[in-house]
């Protein structure tokens, strides 16, 4: 590889880092043919990029990336996948479901919103972080749940004052 190509190398990596708020690093080493194609088909479905790198070429567009990528630039050694996702847990419950059947991919670590997750004992929590939408869909659920207790109690009483009260009454003790 030239430096003219590494250069390219970096600064499409840098760029990917730059657009990316959810950056998994993964061990696929000593996947057979068909589970990495297996693999990266599970990636493309869950809508999860998924590209073999070389560590140095990532370690230095960390470097000039805006982004604080901490301790994870220490577990760039040996084999590393990088996986990008616009949904944090994404690429965790990929590697989870992979493993049902192989023992890899390994997670290595993860810059997730600002936070860093490093080693394969991560797995379990990466997968349980709420998407965006669940979170908002939460918020939803909770706000909208003091207006069907209203309306619960509008029903139930048969909508006369005394049976609302009794209802909501009920509700608080």
């Amino acid at each position: 590889m030239t430096r003219e190509e590494k250069s390219r190398v970096i600064e499409d990596l840098t760029a990917q880092l730059a657009d990316s708020n959810t950056i998994y690093l993964a061990d696929i080493s000593g996947l057979n043919a068909l589970n990495t194609s297996n693999l990266r088909r599970a990636c493309f479905k869950a809508n999860v990029k998924l590209a073999v790198v070389k560590n140095t070429l990532l370690a230095k567009a960390m470097e000039s990336s805006d982004k604080d990528f901490g301790e994870l630039t220490s577990v760039l050694k040996g084999n590393t996948s990088i996986m990008i996702s616009e949904t944090g847990n994404a690429p965790a419950k990929v590697i989870k479901e992979f493993r049902k059947k192989s023992d890899k991919p390994l997670l290595k670590g993860a810059f997730i919103e600002e936070a860093i997750f490093v080693g394969d004992d991560k797995l379990e929590t990466l997968v349980n972080i709420k998407s965006k939408e669940e979170v908002i869909g939460d918020i939803i659920g909770l706000l909208q749940s003091p207006a069907k207790n209203v309306v619960s109690a509008l029903k139930s009483g048969g909508g006369k004052i005394a049976g609302i009260l009794k209802t909501l009454s009920e509700k608080e003790g």
